[in-house]
């Protein structure tokens, strides 16, 4: 997400109108339709087979997001990114996003009914961005200096929003960053998302030799047929020395071991790392909105919840 740039056993097993886990094992045979992309490193999988750890279930950090509506998320668990990446010498945040990132409650806010609404909406006029007047606003949370996580199990329930552009993320980069700068922070990304693709969510990983476009360690996870967008599915990654696997509704979709990336670059995830959830819009992971209709476009988010072992 930074291109140029765990869990109650409750949570666990979620499914789709079709149960997951026979949907996600006739994804790895079936030959038509949409496919995940197979991963070409050595020590990277992309089978989709194993649960959720069992051992990963000692609570160690949440957000239920209760409250009453209109709310702002709370400080002491959350910071904001602000603005068009332009103050981090980043404009565009790398990608030629087109959101600039408020503090607003209008852009991130409790619902009121335990839920976080994460809302990109048109900008309104007079305010600037790198590329003009600013075109959408947005939010950008994370947890940089309030809760820097070493290993466990990071997981939110999120509902997805449709249309082209909207680019929703749920994410943690390396707590060095900025002093360790990025790739070399490291990068994991447990959920991404295209607007314009409902039926898919990504997850990668990037780190120095691997990053951006050129890592190898992006793995595409659903098919024609499915929607990320209709309800709400977990998002789970579970990061140890050497390995980190990622989970969609409790089911292991991918798993990137040390191995895949020693001839690339060093693994750069055996330390801290901070969480972010956020809604890009535009650039060049989805391309920019085709219409304004699609706003405002709302990412809601259930619960973040992180377990240690």
């Amino acid at each position: 997400m930074l291109r140029a740039a765990v869990l109650a056993a409750a949570a666990l097993g979620l499914a789709f109108s079709v149960p997951f886990t026979v949907v996600a094992q006739r994804l790895a045979s079936d030959d038509h339709g949409e496919r995940a992309t197979a991963p070409s490193a050595p020590g990277a999988s992309g089978a989709p087979t194993a649960r959720a750890s069992a051992r990963m279930a000692r609570l160690v950090w949440s957000d239920e997001f209760d409250g009453p509506a209109g709310e702002r998320p709370d400080s002491a668990r959350w910071r904001h990114e602000l603005g068009d990446g332009c103050a981090a010498g980043n404009c565009g945040w790398g990608n030629n996003e087109k959101e600039l990132y408020t503090a607003e409650a209008a852009n991130a806010s409790i619902t009121g009914s335990g839920m976080l609404a994460i809302t990109a909406r048109v900008a309104p006029g007079g305010i600037t961005c790198y590329y003009g007047p600013c075109r959408y606003t947005s939010a950008k949370l994370s947890t940089k200096g309030k809760f820097e996580p070493t290993f466990g199990r990071a997981e939110a329930r999120i509902q997805l929003p449709r249309g082209q552009g909207l680019w929703p993320a749920f994410w943690m980069l390396g707590a060095g960053f900025p002093t360790t700068p990025w790739p070399a922070s490291g990068e994991i990304d447990i959920m991404e998302f295209r607007g314009s693709r409902p039926f898919e969510i990504s997850s990668a990983m990037h780190g120095p030799g691997y990053s951006g476009d050129k890592t190898p360690f992006v793995h595409r996870h659903g098919r024609d047929g499915w929607s990320f967008v209709d309800g709400f599915h977990s998002y789970a990654a579970e990061w140890e020395p050497g390995q980190v696997r990622f989970y969609v509704d409790g089911t292991m979709h991918y798993t990137v071991n040390r191995s895949a990336t020693s001839s690339l670059g060093d693994w750069a995830f055996d330390h801290s790392f901070y969480i972010i959830l956020n809604m890009a819009v535009g650039g060049g992971f989805d391309g920019d909105p085709a219409t304004d209709a699609i706003f405002p476009a709302t990412m809601l988010v259930d619960y973040v919840r992180v377990y240690a072992p």
